[in-house]
């Protein structure tokens, strides 16, 4: 090969790597975050998003955040949630309840459960879920800190999930963090239900605590939010105006009688 072939050939070597190499910034600025109206994010296809809590006895607080998100993302063309969570932790951490995502205003049906054997593999089930034309989200369960979810693992995920239009979201555990390509990450705890207007004793809609301390969201400078559930999706509570439940009036009593049992339920009931 003559050195100006040898040249030739070098420039179009760099021509391609070059190419390569400004296609992922283009597909990952696609995917940008955005918010509503109330000012918190709207679901947005393509984002991995990480989801923190401090303890595993809160991962239905993560769950149902993630859920919820996943629930805006479905659609016809994408039917479907791949949920994803390790065969050893599956004892301990539980499975999604039918009844309970019926309630969140999610269907069962499009839930995907899928237990891989160990980290490669979940990560490889990721991979290949977010890929798939079919799925709006995929959610990985992750009580650990395995070595093998690093930042190159996760770059390939974000890469993938831009591409695809898929979203992913990684449920975690713990005061640590670790260096990853996720555009969002999320510190979730669950927080007091709001009270019923005909009972104010009885828990209301779910509600969360969220901090938002990855990434940023456009049209919004907050960092943390109140959010309660409703059948619209998010709605953001006004913690300067909240105030507890004050237990309803009763009137004095002009006899003696038995004590009330939970709500006001007396024990001869």
């Amino acid at each position: 090969m003559t050195s100006l072939a040898r040249m030739d050939r070098l420039a179009a070597l760099r021509a391609t790597i070059a190419d390569i190499e400004r296609r992922p910034a283009l597909a990952e600025a696609a995917a940008t975050p955005q918010s509503g109206a109330d000012g918190f994010i709207l679901p947005t296809p393509g984002l991995v998003q990480e989801v923190f809590t401090d303890e595993r006895r809160h991962a239905g607080a993560t769950l149902g955040f993630a859920l919820a998100q996943a629930r805006g993302l479905l659609s016809a063309e994408r039917p479907a949630v791949v949920y994803l969570q390790l065969q050893a932790e599956a004892q301990e951490m539980g499975l999604p309840y039918g009844p309970g995502l019926v309630s969140l205003g999610f269907d069962p049906a499009a839930l995907v459960l899928i237990r891989p054997a160990n980290i490669v593999e979940l990560l490889w089930a990721a991979e290949e879920a977010i890929a798939c034309r079919a799925v709006a989200a995929v959610l990985a369960d992750v009580a650990g800190q395995p070595k093998a979810l690093n930042f190159t693992a996760s770059r390939r995920l974000s890469l993938r999930a831009a591409s695809s239009g898929a979203s992913a979201f990684f449920l975690r555990y713990g005061a640590w963090r670790e260096a990853s390509a996720a555009q969002l990450r999320w510190h979730i705890a669950p927080a007091l239900s709001g009270p019923l207007s005909f009972d104010a004793r009885a828990s209301g809609e779910t509600r969360w605590q969220a901090r938002l301390e990855k990434g940023a969201i456009t049209n919004t400078h907050n960092q943390e939010w109140l959010l309660e559930w409703t059948e619209n999706g998010f709605e953001i509570i006004d913690t300067g105006s909240a105030s507890p439940a004050q237990p309803l009036a009763q009137p004095a009593l002009s006899r003696p009688v038995p004590a009330d049992l939970a709500d006001r339920h007396p024990q001869t009931a």
